[in-house]
């Protein structure tokens, strides 16, 4: 019988150690960046990618021999490839207008595919795609950040006190410190008191053209001095009303 659908269990042994340390090498990129799939998730898609491979190509292979049977490695392969996309967008958050988990979805998926590679010997295409994929996450990520610097927007949050002209006033600071909102989302937070009470909360979500850093704090912090501000959050910083001193959170 043709030797090609056998397979010796060392050289199974080593394809699956591959795929786990090929896999492990994309997770370790995302969890070092604190993102929903890390390390083991990556480890597992690409471990279970190389056995499902092995599976289809080595699993049936008692009946190869037999009339009327037709082999065909790549079903299961196939079924990896569109059946991983449900893993993929569980790692996808929306935030108001703001997307996050694609990169991390997509390290998911092309991690499955380097498993794949694996489990079918062609390991030098899944070393190959493993090194591009740490550039694309690891170099290309801040090439893309020093491009993109001036280009993308800034969000930010403020809950206050439903009164009039207070967000005039939140432009007016805004225009002072030259910077353009794109646009305001408001929204009324039904929990806090009739149409007609003076306490009740508004949610402003602004969107504000990027500007230099100084600038955004200038303003922030005005904004922050305002009485009728209960809260403002922007995707840079969290802060209470008063008292609070900006701490640079890790955006994605």
């Amino acid at each position: 019988m043709n030797s090609i659908w056998y397979i010796t269990e060392i050289d199974l042994t080593i394809r699956i150690l591959i795929a786990g340390a090929l896999g492990g090498l994309v997770g370790l990129e995302r969890e070092w960046s604190n993102h929903p799939a890390g390390l083991r998730t990556h480890m597992l898609v690409c471990i279970g990618s190389a056995a499902i491979m092995l599976l289809s190509i080595y699993g049936f292979s008692d009946f190869v021999a037999e009339e009327n049977v037709r082999v065909d490695p790549a079903r299961l392969a196939a079924q990896v490839i569109s059946g991983i996309g449900f893993l993929g967008a569980g790692a996808i958050l929306r935030t108001g207008s703001t997307v996050s988990g694609l990169t991390t979805a997509a390290s998911v998926w092309v991690v499955a595919a380097i498993g794949l590679c694996v489990g079918a010997g062609f390991i030098y295409a899944a070393c190959l795609t493993t090194l591009v994929v740490l550039i694309s996450l690891f170099v290309l990520n801040k090439f893309e950040k020093y491009l993109m610097r001036h280009r993308r927007s800034q969000e930010i949050v403020v809950k206050i006190y439903d009164r009039p002209g207070v967000l005039g006033n939140i432009s007016a600071v805004f225009h002072e410190q030259d910077l353009q909102i794109e646009n305001v989302k408001m929204k009324r937070e039904e929990r806090f008191g009739k149409e007609d009470d003076p306490d009740r909360i508004v949610e402003l979500c602004i969107s504000l053209r990027s500007a230099p850093k100084h600038k955004l704090i200038a303003a922030i912090d005005s904004i922050r001095q305002m009485r009728e501000v209960v809260f403002l959050e922007s995707n840079q910083w969290i802060l209470p009303k008063k008292g609070a001193i900006p701490q640079s959170t890790k955006s994605m």
